[in-house]
């Protein structure tokens, strides 16, 4: 009889604890003492933990992440059972269809996701009992917007219900309750990603306004013609047209760190890119076209080393990894509410004191006021100072509610099981026929990227939404990587914690009619 660890073993080819001890120092270089000296040691254990290893023929293979330096974590998790054949032979055939398995069948009960089954996940998202074209509704559409559990949706109607009102100044009970709400939704959003105090988090629409805001606030003032702005060719257009605005503004320039054929940072390029001009870094954490986890910490250390200050774009990140702006000692960071099932509308830009302190305001209006006269006006100090007007008070409790979800299931045991199901789903997509995955890094997150053979982004699209598949087709917002890997765009499959094997298995046996 196979245990269940040993199903997972071979389903997900991942090497025996034996095989790992032996092989781990030609994993991960930092063993061999390969890594910059100037890495912490944190940052060292912190990376290795993460790093998966890499195929040699990784690209020819089109493979999805190497094998976890750990065996999956959940048990029991009985997963289909392996095609005949190899992803390196591409002789995978088409599964078999959901509704007709037999025998040694996966249940969402006996899928584990931290303490709970992925059975009881998924019944705390209403949406999934919809049917899309007379389909149950499989959606992998979350790197554009995630879906809301019905503790956040009850938490914005008891808001509506019993809280609300205007928040800070009103002297009743509805004021107090709503500005409790608020601002211990402020609190969450600052222990959730490890800032020191919830005074270093601004509401903000989203991780758009958040760029913007540190763009023009803190940024532009200090440009003068020549100045040098650093961004990546993995940035999504909310990270690369602000600073192009402000460059424009000012005379500055900007510079791009390059990628390898995999999708990920060449390092020793971007460290290169700082010199006595450079003023500035943008970069993101994931990337949302091609689910590149990039080394940002190390991206972090090199643009300090030059006296120059980083923001990081964790809108594709903070739902899929977890993340600690402390550790990674960035300057600015910026996420948003309906990329970790919050509401739209809401988001979070991070600062550290000191850069708060020394931006301008970003807009006038009342809230953000100490004292005004026709003649002067004094501000109130961050994060009051960046949120002009009435804000987004629901959706920010909302958020609060949605960051207190996943906390509870745990950002560790999210990552893990995301990192399993990705890996099966690129395994799967690899024998299909004329599919080319498009970001085959050996850190990726979340996206499988994929264009097919023969048929446009609009067809392959428009075919998977007829089976009740929801995709997402086009340029993604970041035209720039595309072209690097002349395309225009690409079909974007994208993971959350509740999607399934068998979900995986319905969107392949689709492309494989498609095909």
């Amino acid at each position: 009889m196979t245990t269940p660890e040993e199903f997972n073993l071979r389903a997900w080819g991942l090497p025996d604890p034996a095989e790992l001890a032996a092989l781990a120092a030609g994993w991960f270089p930092e063993f061999a003492g390969a890594e910059p000296a100037a890495r912490t040691a944190e940052a060292t254990a912190r990376t290795a933990a993460a790093r998966p290893r890499a195929p040699a023929d990784w690209e020819a293979l089109a493979a999805g992440p190497g094998p976890s330096p750990e065996p999956p974590a959940y048990a029991p998790l009985v997963l289909p059972q392996d095609r005949a054949g190899s992803a390196a032979a591409g002789a995978y055939g088409p599964p078999p269809d959901p509704a007709a398995r037999t025998g040694n069948t996966y249940k969402y009960s006996q899928i584990y996701v931290g303490s709970r089954s992925l059975e009881a996940i998924r019944a705390d998202f209403p949406i999934f009992r919809e049917q899309v074209n007379g389909r149950d509704l499989v959606w992998l559409d979350n790197a554009a917007t995630t879906q809301r559990p019905r503790q956040v949706i009850d938490r914005l109607s008891r808001y509506y219900e019993r809280e609300n009102s205007n928040v800070h100044r009103g002297a009743h009970e509805l004021a107090a309750r709503s500005t409790d709400a608020y601002e211990d939704a402020r609190g969450k959003a600052a222990r959730f990603i490890g800032a020191p105090s919830a005074d270093n988090i601004v509401f903000v629409r989203g991780a758009t306004e958040g760029i913007n805001l540190a763009a023009q606030a803190y940024v532009r003032p200090y440009l003068k013609p020549g100045d040098e702005i650093v961004l990546t060719m993995l940035e999504h257009h909310a990270n690369i047209v602000p600073w192009q605005l402000v460059a424009g503004e000012t005379g500055a320039v900007l510079r791009v760190a390059p990628i390898d054929r995999t999708g990920q940072i060449v390092l020793s390029e971007y460290g290169r890119l700082f010199n006595s001009r450079t003023r500035f870094a943008a970069i993101t954490q994931v990337s949302n076209a091609l689910g590149t986890v990039t080394p940002a910490a190390e991206m972090v250390q090199i643009a300090h080393s030059r006296g120059v200050r980083v923001l990081i774009d964790g809108a594709q990140s903070v739902s899929h990894l977890p993340v600690n702006v402390s550790a990674l000692d960035a300057d600015f960071f910026v996420f948003s509410g309906h990329k970790i099932f919050g509401p739209t509308g809401i988001g979070v830009l991070y600062g550290k004191s000191d850069v708060l302190e020394a931006a301008r305001p970003y807009q006038g209006g009342g809230n953000m006021i100490a004292d005004v006269t026709f003649e002067r006006t004094v501000y109130r100090k961050a994060p009051a100072k960046f949120e002009a007007g009435t804000g987004n008070i629901a959706d920010a409790v909302g958020l609060g509610a949605a960051l207190d979800y996943v906390s509870a299931i745990g950002m560790e045991n999210i990552a893990a099981w995301e990192r399993e199901l990705l890996r099966y789903a690129m395994k799967e997509m690899a024998g299909v026929p004329g599919l080319r995955l498009i970001g085959t890094a050996a850190e990726k997150a979340s996206v499988f990227s994929f264009v097919l053979e023969g048929r446009g982004l609009e067809e392959t699209g428009s075919y998977l939404n007829s089976r009740g598949i929801a995709v997402r087709a086009g340029h993604h917002c970041a035209q720039p990587v595309h072209r690097y890997f002349g395309l225009e765009g690409t079909v974007r499959p994208s993971l959350a914690f509740y999607n399934t094997p068998e979900e995986i298995d319905r969107l392949v046996r689709a492309l494989y009619e498609l095909a």
